[in-house]
């Protein structure tokens, strides 16, 4: 059974650097045809993926969010890691991690409880 835990500040000033860590267990990060993801929900607003880092160690990212968005691996600890840059209280959003693969279509198997942040001052 894989487990994801997400961890990190639930409060951060706007213009700082969020930073998450999700830790996997059950499972590891080199698996191969996995994709280790972010992906948040702003209160009232659908979820949104932000990026994610393959088994390979590539990276991917959104579009919109690629210029302050950087996602990092520990093989050695099955953990990665998210940095969002320069927030702003728009960052506001449950984080989730999860687990992804890709068969006919994309799919996420295994994912965080999430945690909530909050961008304000």
């Amino acid at each position: 059974q894989v487990q994801l835990q997400e961890s990190g500040p639930g409060l951060v000033k706007p213009s700082q650097t969020l930073s998450l860590t999700c830790t996997v267990s059950g499972g590891s990060l080199t698996a191969n045809n996995y994709y280790w993801t972010w992906i948040r929900q702003p209160p009232g607003k659908g979820l949104e993926w932000m990026g994610a880092i393959a088994y390979h160690g590539r990276t991917y990212y959104s579009p919109s969010l690629k210029s302050h968005t950087s996602i990092s691996r520990d093989t050695s600890n099955d953990r990665f890691t998210l940095q969002l840059t320069s927030v702003t209280p728009e960052d506001t959003a449950v984080y989730y991690c999860a687990r992804s693969v890709y068969g006919s279509a994309w799919s996420y198997d295994y994912w965080g409880q999430g945690t909530q942040v909050t961008v304000s001052s």
